[in-house]
Formats: structure tokens, C-alpha cells, sequence
């Protein structure tokens, strides 16, 4: 017998990895989203920087000095170039430049197309400058390099002067003092007196050298605040990267962003994305996936597609292969919500088919007693009196005293049928002592009962029906169930004394109603005669004696419409 353990799918880390580059893929619309966004983008900026210029020009700095070859003066110290960059940003280079394009617009206009650059290590300021021509990109970068150029000369000369009006005045003051002394010395007799004036003298005169020297060495100065290297020219060509190139680049970003946001989704989406995660909620296996469409219809016209009926039939084979169904060999199927009604009833009695098939007696119960519907959905027709019912209880009413059905399978033969019936209790109806003789009809020689109960969170029927069927199926639509709610479940079936063998998936086809094309038998595997479906609302399928003609009765069913019901119109006799 096979176990499967769901910890192998937990470690394999590369498989999650793949399986969640696949989910990825599931959030198509998104990813389209991206990339629209993306090319949408890359149009904007190749258009909106199609018709742009930009022209650069270069100014090496320097600093006002006496030797410029003099290798122990280091410019580096006199200099600092974020301040020279902030300076050539500032509004009045702009307004100066501004003067000299002539511009009519405002100062703030003219700065906003301006960048000023520094070099690493260098003492140069690079200067750019974006227009929507490349002469006026080429004129406005050369005018703003000019107005930096000739403020700083101004700013330095300014300096240079208030300097030298204060050496002067320094000057004046010390040459008076000077001319005073050399008055009093003059009137003043040899001694040790005229000694100590002269010496005084002596030191003014030495004062007025130094100032004479400074004023001269100011004079001297070299005021040119730097030279320009690089001439803005006119560019020959715009400095978009062209619409091709936009777009490209606008498509890689989209499918980034695209990716981005379907990874967000997927991270933050409730619903299993996988068959990997159904089975990490469940703690058990997946035992199949069902192809699209599979459980739209309970049965078709003529055969059912080989592709479905082999995928029921594995299902049936992998349960059949698990050692705790096959030591009771009851199973009950299950649908999380109300939603996944449909495709619980398609598989139980899909599976029953498989069953039957192999030759095992199989049971099919309805324990829907809210809204049985099963009888007039199969082929069915009245059976012998069951084991389970005595007359008493036959007698007495309720479910399930009624006979049991049989149902005709085609090719893969027949199993029974205990349709549900509208009771007034259900959980008493559920509980009682005939349900649990009903089941335990699995306790035979090669015989499976196969129970279908409502879903488990809408109603509490399927738990009390768990600690003597124990082997739970469990069918849903990853896309239309929470993994919260398949984890509820599992706690719930656990909790009620059972176990969860596995889960069947499924993806719904068309809407209900539709109508569906005839499948074929397919030539790779065996078809299967399949169940045949009949509308509740249209037939009803009731049990009637007939009289043969040697005097013996036999029971049958007559198809009753539902207006018929409704008017009281049936005649004994009809046929």
C-alpha cells in the first residue's frame, strides 16, 4: 500500500520555486498591465525628449595669486568647489546671464535647464545645458559660463580693493605717525632719550615697508578667476535615446513592474495557488486534478471524454491503493462551500462508476436532506428492498426507509443508489441507528460506500456522518476557496474523529445551462458509457407497481413533469 507524505512537497525548494514562477503566470492581466504602462512610458519620454539639445562647456578655476608656478601654493586650500558649484547655480549668475541672452522669461525659467558639475579631483566646473535648439542650448551654456566667470572676477576685485583701502589707510596712519617722530627727534638733544625715540622711529619706518610690500603684492595679483576650456558648440544631434530605444526600455520596465505587482497579488492572495498548496492546507494529497469542464455536467448524452473518465478512474485507483480506505473502504465526499455543490456530486458519482467498474459492489447514499436532488439527475430505476431496511422501519417513515435505486452506469456497470429525501431533523435523521447499518454495509466482501454529504461550512451534516464513514474527499476550485477555509475543514474533520485522504481539484467549464457538445470516445483510452442527467425542475422519477401479465407485479419508474405535479393531472394507468 502507498502513503503519501506532503513533507517531501514542503522541502523541495526548487519545485516551490517553479511552481511559484508558474502562479505567476496565472496573473496574465497584470503583468499585461505592466508592460502597458511600461510602453506607455517609453513613449512619453521618447517624445517629450525628442527634440532636446544639450551643449557643455568647461572653466578650469583658479585663485587669485603672486606665483602661480610657485609649487607651495596649493590651490586645493583656497578653493572650495562646492561652493564655486553652488555659486554658478545661484540666481545672480542667472540674472546675469540673462542680460546678455537678452531673455525675456523669468531668471527661474533659465535656471531650470542649467547643471553644474565637478570632476572628481579636479578644479574644473562642467557646465550643461538643455534647450529645445542647439544653438540656444550652445549660447545659454557659453552666457552662463561667462556671468560665473565675470562675477567671480568681481567678487575678487571687490575683494583685492577693500583690501588695498585698508593697507592705505594702514599706511597713511603709519607714515604720519613717522613724519611726527622724525619732527621730534630733530628738537631733541643728544642722550639716551633721543636714543629710545630714534628706535621708535626706527620700528614705524619698518611698519611702513611691510604695507608698501602688501599693497604692492596686491596690486600684483593676477585677478582672473579661471579659464574656460571647452567651448559650448552647437550639437549635431538631439540627446534623447529615441523612440526604439524608449520603447525597449519602457518594456523592460513594464515587465518588471508587471512582475512586481503580480508578486505582490500572489503573495497576498487567499486562495490556493497551486495543487501544492491545496495539499500543505489539507495535509494530504492531491489525488487528481480534474480537466476544465469535467464536473459542469454530471453525465453527458452518449460517452464521456477519455481524458475525464481515466482521471476519475486514477483517483479511484489511488484510493483504492490507501491503506486506510482500503481497510473500510467507506469514503465521503465533500465540497467546502456551496459554490463547489456541483462538482461534489459529479465526482462521488463519477468515483461510484470507477468502483463499480472494477467489480466491487458499491453504495452511493444522498445524505443531502436539505435539497436532495440526486435521484432525477441519474439513470436510475427501483431496487429490491436493502438490507438494512426491515419492514418496520419501512413502515415507520423517514429517511432512509425508502428503496433503494439502481443505477445504471453503462460499460462500467451498476452501483446503488439511497437518494435523500426532506426530513423535518435532520441531524436526527442523520444519526440514527439505520444510517449506521446503511454505511456499514462496507463491512462486506469487496463492497465500498461512497457517501455525499453537503458541504462542511455550510452545514454541520457532513461532521456527524465522519466518525463512521472516517475517510474524507474533499473537492474544491483552488480559485474559489480560502486556504483558511481548507485548513478550517481539516480541523473540523479531525475533530469529529476522521481523516482526510485527499483532495480532487477542478476548474469549471462553461455556465451551467449551456449547451454541451456530444464528446467521443477518445482513441487513447477507454470511454465510459456515463451516467445520464435529467433537470429536477423538469422530471421527477417515482416508483410504480406494474401488473404483468401471468398476474406477478414488478416495480418501475414513470418520469413525471413537474407541472404535472403541480395540477394533480396523473391518471392511473398512464405509461
Amino acid at each position: 500500500m502507498t502513503h503519501t507524505h506532503v513533507n517531501a512537497v514542503e522541502d523541495d525548494e526548487p519545485e516551490l520555486l517553479r511552481d511559484q514562477f508558474r502562479q505567476l503566470l496565472r496573473y496574465r492581466s497584470i503583468i499585461g498591465a505592466g508592460i502597458g504602462i511600461g510602453l506607455l512610458g517609453g513613449v512619453w519620454f521618447g517624445v517629450s525628449n525628442a527634440d532636446t539639445y544639450v551643449a557643455t562647456s568647461q572653466v578650469v578655476l583658479r585663485a587669485p595669486v603672486n606665483d602661480p608656478f610657485n609649487p607651495s601654493v596649493s590651490q586645493d586650500k583656497t578653493l572650495n568647489m562646492g561652493s564655486e558649484r553652488q555659486t554658478a547655480l545661484s540666481s545672480s549668475v542667472a540674472a546675469e546671464a540673462a542680460k546678455k541672452l537678452g531673455w525675456t522669461g523669468t531668471v527661474g525659467k533659465l535656471q531650470k535647464d542649467l547643471q553644474v558639475t565637478n570632476p572628481p579631483q579636479s578644479q574644473v566646473l562642467q557646465f550643461t545645458y538643455t534647450a529645445d535648439t542647439p544653438q540656444a542650448a550652445a549660447d545659454r551654456a557659453n552666457a552662463v559660463t561667462q556671468a560665473y566667470l565675470d562675477l567671480r572676477r568681481k567678487q575678487w576685485s571687490d575683494l583685492r580693493a577693500t583690501m588695498l583701502e585698508g593697507q592705505q589707510k594702514q599706511l597713511d596712519e603709519v607714515a604720519k605717525k613717522h613724519d611726527q617722530k622724525t619732527k621730534e627727534l630733530d628738537r631733541m638733544p643728544d642722550g639716551a632719550a633721543r636714543d629710545a625715540e630714534y628706535g621708535v622711529k626706527t620700528n614705524l619706518l619698518n611698519r611702513i615697508n611691510e604695507l608698501d610690500a602688501r599693497i604692492s603684492q596686491l596690486k600684483s595679483l593676477d585677478m582672473s578667476p579661471g579659464t574656460v576650456i571647452r567651448t559650448a558648440s552647437p550639437p549635431g544631434y538631439s540627446d534623447g535615446p529615441g523612440l526604439p530605444m524608449s520603447l525597449g526600455l519602457g518594456a523592460l520596465v513594464g515587465v518588471a513592474l508587471g512582475l512586481l505587482a503580480a508578486w505582490v497579488r500572489l503573495v497576498f492572495d487567499p486562495a490556493p495557488r497551486s495543487a501544492g498548496d491545496v495539499a500543505r492546507a489539507v495535509r494530504a494529497p492531491v489525488l487528481g486534478t480534474l480537466p476544465r469542464g469535467a464536473t459542469d455536467v454530471l453525465l453527458a448524452d452518449d460517452h464521456t471524454d477519455a481524458r475525464i473518465a481515466e482521471e476519475y478512474r486514477s483517483v479511484a485507483f489511488r484510493l483504492a491503493y490507501d491503506q486506510r480506505f482500503a481497510d473500510r473502504r467507506r469514503l465521503l465526499v465533500v465540497a467546502p462551500r456551496g459554490s463547489d455543490d456541483d462538482a461534489a456530486v459529479a465526482v462521488a458519482s463519477h468515483l461510484a462508476a470507477s468502483f463499480a467498474e472494477t467489480g466491487k459492489d458499491v453504495l452511493l447514499i444522498e445524505a443531502d436532506l436539505r435539497d436532495p436532488t440526486l435521484a432525477g439527475r441519474l439513470r436510475a430505476h427501483a431496487a429490491a428492498a436493502p438490507r438494512w431496511s426491515s419492514p418496520a422501519e419501512q413502515d415507520e417513515g423517514g429517511w432512509p426507509t425508502r428503496r433503494r435505486l439502481t443505477v445504471d452506469a453503462g460499460e462500467s456497470g451498476s452501483f446503488g443508489l439511497v437518494p435523500g429525501e426532506r426530513v423535518r431533523n435532520v441531524a436526527r435523521a442523520l444519526t440514527a441507528p439505520r444510517v449506521s447499518r446503511l454505511i456499514a454495509e462496507a463491512d462486506s466482501p469487496n463492497s465500498t460506500v461512497v457517501v455525499l454529504a453537503p458541504p462542511v461550512l455550510n452545514y454541520a451534516d457532513a461532521l456527524a456522518l465522519v466518525d463512521r464513514v472516517d475517510g474524507v474527499l474533499i473537492v474544491c476550485d483552488p480559485r474559489g476557496v480560502h486556504r483558511a477555509d481548507l485548513q478550517r475543514i481539516r480541523e473540523l474533520i479531525a475533530g469529529a474523529g476522521g481523516t482526510v485522504l485527499g483532495a480532487v481539484v477542478h476548474t469549471p467549464g462553461r455556465r451551467r445551462g449551456a449547451k454541451q457538445p456530444a464528446s467521443r470516445r477518445g482513441t487513447g483510452g477507454r470511454g465510459r458509457r456515463p451516467l445520464r442527467p435529467t433537470d429536477p425542475e423538469e422530471f421527477v422519477a417515482e416508483p410504480e407497481q406494474i401488473i404483468l401479465g401471468d398476474g406477478s407485479d414488478t416495480v418501475a419508474l414513470r418520469s413525471l413533469r413537474a407541472q404535472d405535479l403541480r395540477t394533480g393531472d396523473i391518471r392511473a394507468g398512464d405509461r
